[in-house]
Order: structure tokens, then sequence, then C-alpha cells
């Protein structure tokens, strides 16, 4: 077997673990929530501690993939993440599952950071769209495996077997890493890490997210929240001075945001894309709980039909980068996917069933063709001893886009509904219809939210279509000057 499907195949243990934990976790909240008697705060946090730790560290652990070496910092991703998963499953608080979540996180930035580095290194620039709609393949079986796990756990085991199940995965995965991926890294003679510019980076996405997670838990005027948010700015402000003016070593380089148009433009569209359409099952999962009266279980499987498609999408939008180049496909893939937001704020008590989940499986579509030609546009765009970083700032703003889209829903629902039932469809045990009257409050929040997105959606579009035409060659990067790198080829870990 060629090293390229090798080095795809190790990825690809590592994002179908990520998959299904991020879709199971999200079905056993209810039976989490009974055992360790959490509060409605620990089980959002629970859910939020994993995704502020991969955020916040995710261009870190980049930066040092690309330094130190890929598949050390890849591997030792895959040994926290499953130490973490196993803390979850023994876990006898709340607050220990919570602290867990985050080590978890940590483990999934050390491979998520890498993953798109090491495919991008291993194959081709004409290639790349294909392998990474081959691993579009395995994030959508990841997350039909999920909710299909989570049903069957839910109802015959114990909630400890979903972080459990990692286990063996990340063993395996761990294994299968160390024999089976080359070492690759980058490193100038006497570069060192830039401890300064990933702590003022760390911090201030850190405050950002903690200010949103504040403002939904404890209000937008709580001191918590404002002292986040005032903190932000200067943080973030004081690392953008530190790369440009200060820094030997810079952990990214500013300039590619102005000097290289693929690159910035394929950056923000996704950032936009998340900030528009992260939030949308979550309010498609509350709709069938408080519209139809369906048990959080029997909802997600409505979700099944936007995975089943993506599946399939996702080869076919790769293939279709490596051809014509990432512009018409992703922007295609943007305009399908407002089809389906603007179907979905249309819905009301009547909408039948069969008709959410033909839009779901138009939703599928269009991240299908989205994301493998925009992910490529990345990747391919920053020179290969960077490919880490890129990586890692992707992740970063497209997760920052995931946690403000995030707020906008759940402060939607919280404008429309008391906190009662925001409570029951966050966690899962509303029983029942919502009443007449709150129902008409919750579509009209619902429909608000998909317009906001879809406003969102028609600006990620249009920053789409404005970046460079064409097919990606091996030439594509940015026009800046980079020095002599020693790189180091087939070393062992």
């Amino acid at each position: 077997m060629e090293y390229k499907w090798k080095a795809l195949s190790v990825t690809s243990v590592g994002s179908l673990m990520s998959a299904i934990d991020s879709t199971v976790v999200l079905l056993a909240l209810v039976p989490i929530a009974e055992d360790l008697h959490a509060d409605y705060v620990t089980i959002v946090w629970m859910v939020i501690a994993y995704l502020l730790a991969n955020t916040s560290l995710v261009l870190t652990f980049g930066r040092i993939g690309d330094t130190y070496g890929r598949k050390r910092v890849y591997n030792l991703g895959f040994v926290v993440f499953s130490v973490g998963s196993l803390l979850s499953a023994l876990s006898q608080s709340g607050l220990e599952l919570v602290m867990f979540r985050a080590i978890q996180g940590v483990g999934s930035a050390m491979m998520v950071s890498n993953s798109l580095a090491i495919i991008s290194e291993a194959f081709p620039v004409n290639e790349r769209g294909r392998a990474l709609g081959i691993n579009s393949i395995v994030w959508a079986t990841g997350n039909i495996l999920g909710i299909i796990l989570g049903g069957l756990i839910i109802t015959f085991t114990s909630w400890r077997w979903i972080f459990l199940i990692n286990v063996p995965i990340g063993a395996f995965g761990t294994l299968w890493a160390y024999v089976t991926l080359r070492e690759s890294k980058f490193r100038r003679a006497g570069e060192s890490f830039d401890v300064p510019a990933a702590v003022l980076f760390t911090t201030g996405v850190l405050a950002l997210q903690l200010g949103v997670t504040f403002g939904l838990l404890r209000g937008w005027a709580d001191p918590y929240t404002l002292a986040s948010f005032i903190a932000t700015p200067p943080l973030l402000a004081a690392f953008a001075l530190w790369e440009l003016y200060r820094a030997d070593n810079p952990i990214v380089d500013l300039r590619m945001f102005t000097t290289n148009r693929m690159f910035s433009a394929s950056i923000f569209t996704a950032t936009v894309q998340s900030l528009a359409m992260f939030s949308v099952n979550f309010l498609l999962l509350f709709y069938l709980e408080g519209i139809f009266g369906l048990p959080v279980l029997t909802a997600s499987y409505l979700i099944i039909p936007m995975a089943a498609v993506n599946m399939i999408s996702g080869p076919i939008g790769g293939r279709l980068t490596d051809r014509y180049g990432p512009r018409p496909v992703a922007t295609a893939g943007l305009i399908i996917q407002g089809v389906a937001l603007y179907l979905l704020a249309s819905m009301t008590t009547k909408t039948p069933l069969w008709w959410v989940a033909a839009v779901e499986g138009i939703y599928g579509l269009g991240g299908g063709l989205f994301w493998p030609s925009n992910t490529t546009a990345v990747i391919s765009s920053a020179p290969r001893e960077r490919y880490g970083v890129a990586s890692g700032t992707l992740t970063t703003f497209r997760n920052t886009g995931m946690i403000l889209s995030f707020a906008v829903s759940l402060t939607s629902v919280a404008a429309a509904l008391p906190a009662y039932y925001v409570y029951r469809l966050f966690v899962g045990t509303m029983s029942g219809n919502l009443p007449p009257h709150l129902m008409v409050s919750y579509l009209g929040a619902q429909a608000f939210a998909y317009h906001v997105s879809l406003g969102l959606l028609a600006v990620a579009t249009v920053l789409s279509a404005l970046r460079p035409s064409g097919a990606l060659s091996k030439h594509t990067g940015p026009q800046i000057a980079t020095p002599r790198i020693a790189r180091a080829d087939d070393e062992g870990s």
C-alpha cells in the first residue's frame, strides 16, 4: 500500500473516534445528569469544556507539530484523548466529568491540528480534494455510528460506555500511527517555539469563549461575562503586535492574511459558514422534541439523512475540487446549504417528518461539496512547512464560529421559552409537546435564528465567490520569502 493511503487510514481512525464521540455524548446527557446528579450548568459545561480546550490550543499544537514533528504530536493526541476518555468513564461527579472532557479536548486539538497537515504532506496537491473527500466519509460514518451506538448504549448499558469505547479505538490508533506514519518536521537552525505568542493567543481565544459561555449561563450583563469580553481584544491585539513586530519565530505569519487571497478568503469563508450552520441541528432537535414530542434519540435519527448524503457528496466534492478548483465547488455547496436553511426556516407545527429528513439531505449535500473544497484551499495555499499552522488556524476560526453559533441559537430559544423548558429541550428530558402558546413562540424564535444564519451564509457565499479561481497547482501558496528550512523525513519518533 502506498504511504499516502496509510497516512489517510491513520487520520481516519482519529476522525472516526472524534466523530463518534461528538454525537454519542449529546445523546447521553439524560443518563449522565441523572446518575451524577448534575444540574443544567454542569451539563452545559460538560459539552462546552471539550470545545473550549480544543479551540484554544489547536493553533499552538499545529505550530508545535510543524516545528518538532507532526507524527509525535498526533500520536500523543491519541494517547491524551484515550486517557481523557477513560477518566471520563470513571467520573464520580459532574465536576470531574467536566475536567476530563477538557482533557479529551486537549487530545483532540493535538490530532485535529496535525491530521490535515499529515494528509496534505502525503498527497500531491491535485489529489488532496479526493483525500479530504474520503475523510468526510469517515466523519459522516462516525456521526451515524454515534447515533446508533448511543441508542444501544443508553438502552442496554451504562452511559460510561460512550467513553470506554474510545479506549480500544485509541489504543489501536496509537499503535497504527506509531508503526505507519513518517516523521515530518520543519525547523530552522536555532528556531524555538514562541511561548509568549502561544500564551497570548490561547488566553485571548479562551476569554472570548468564556464570555460566550458565561453569557449563556449567567446572563450577558453578568460581571464574569463582561470581564471575559473586555479581556479578549487586548489579549488578541497583543498577540497580533507580538507576531508582527517582536517574534523571531512567529506561530503564524499574519502577513499570509494580506498577501495570500486564497488563504484569507478560505479561512473567513469557513468561519462565517460555521457561524451560520453549526446551530442548525441543535435547533432541529429542539423542534422535533418540542413540536412533535419525539424523544431525543428518535429525533436524532432524522439527522442520519444529512450524514448519509454527506458520505456520497464529500468524495464528489473533493474530486471536483481537484479538477476545477475550490471556488466553484465550495460556492455551490454554500448555495445549496442556503436553500436548506430557507426551507428549515419555514417549518410549522404541521410540517411532515419526511420533509424534514429530505431537507437534512439537502443540507448534507451542500456540506459535502463545501468542506473538502474549502479545506483543500486553506491547506494547499500555505507553505509546506506551515501546514500544521494552516490546519490549526482553520480549526480555531471554525470552532470559534461554532461556539458563537451555539450562543445565537440558545439565546434565541431562551428568549422565547421559560428556562425550565430550555433545560428540558437541551438535556433531552422533554416529555410530550410544548404547550400551544409556547410552540408559537418557539417557532418564531427558530425562524429568526435560521434567518440570521441565512444572512450569514450569504456573506460566506460572497467571500467564497471572490476568492481566486482555477485549480490548485503545486505552486499554490503565499508569495512570502521563506528561509531555507531543514526538514526531517522518515525520522523515527
